[in-house]
């Protein structure tokens, strides 16, 4: 299982980027935000976390600069009728926060706003998730604030119990956090409720 890659972008096409890693070429399917942040132009050094793939008939890396997106990979191909290319499909167009809050929060929009996930498939992915997404978002914090996403979730249940809506409620959670830090559930809340005061 190769886990991680440290070597030089020389080569990327629409899903994909070649890593020089001691002069050997390893081609990795990524998201659009890695793929996004690669140059091809220096001779700069990435590290890239991978999750190797081995099919009957296939063996392939994807991966992502971001360990998060990884794990999220991982577990989205678990799900029945996920396979690779539609697990990095999703991840290209969701942060894993706002896709760990859609799960945990039984939010089907959120999830049929991504390309190729009708009805269905966001019930499926809520059913199948939301027992192994509560344990990942322990680990999971926000790449802005380093705020977990349990401690996130509880304070917009706060503002949902205080008759806030939810689409309001995280936008100033998701705010406060990225601009304040980590923080505890009642400095969160208290930030938070002030944000919303201003509207």
């Amino acid at each position: 299982m190769i886990a991680q890659l440290y070597g030089i972008p020389v080569q990327t096409g629409d899903k994909w980027a070649v890593l020089d890693v001691g002069g050997v070429g390893y081609r990795v399917f990524l998201p659009k935000s890695s793929l996004d942040g690669l140059s091809v132009s220096g001779d700069k050094p990435v590290r890239i976390y991978t999750n190797m793939v081995v099919r009957e008939d296939s063996v392939a890396l994807y991966g992502s600069l971001h360990p998060n997106e990884v794990e999220m990979f991982a577990v989205l191909i678990t799900v029945s009728g996920v396979g690779p290319q539609t697990a990095l499909n999703i991840i290209s167009q969701i942060s894993t926060e706002e896709f760990a809050f859609a799960i945990l929060n039984d939010d089907e929009k959120v999830l049929t706003k991504i390309s190729g996930i009708g009805p269905k498939s966001a019930k499926r992915l809520i059913l199948e998730l939301r027992d192994k997404m509560k344990k990942i978002s322990e680990t999971i914090v926000t790449s802005d604030s380093g705020t977990k996403i349990p401690v996130m979730n509880d304070a917009v249940s706060a503002l949902l119990s205080l008759g806030f809506q939810e689409k309001e409620s995280r936008t100033a959670v998701e705010a406060v956090a990225a601009e304040c830090g980590d923080s505890s559930l009642q400095e969160l809340i208290r930030n938070a409720l002030a944000e919303l005061k201003e509207y």
